[in-house]
């Protein structure tokens, strides 16, 4: 895939870490699988996958969680 950031590089699979904030709740979740260019490093998460990180942040602010970090688990 061309990055539609950079225009120049091709993406490349690849694993970061994504941080999330929710209601005074900060969400590290690492090795979650995304895209990365190789040029510029712009970051492509699918959409199942950003739903998953949404529904893994969304739980743990209900669970009154103020800071987490977790490895990544596909459902």
């Amino acid at each position: 895939m061309k990055c539609v950031i950079c225009r120049h590089g091709e993406t490349a699979l690849g694993k970061v870490t994504v941080t999330l904030e929710d209601d005074g709740a900060t969400i590290v979740i690492r090795e979650v699988p995304t895209r990365v260019c190789q040029t510029c490093g712009e970051e492509y998460v699918d959409e199942e996958i950003a739903s998953r990180l949404l529904q893994i942040a969304e739980e743990a602010s209900q669970a009154g969680v103020q800071i987490d970090v977790r490895r990544y688990i596909a459902a």
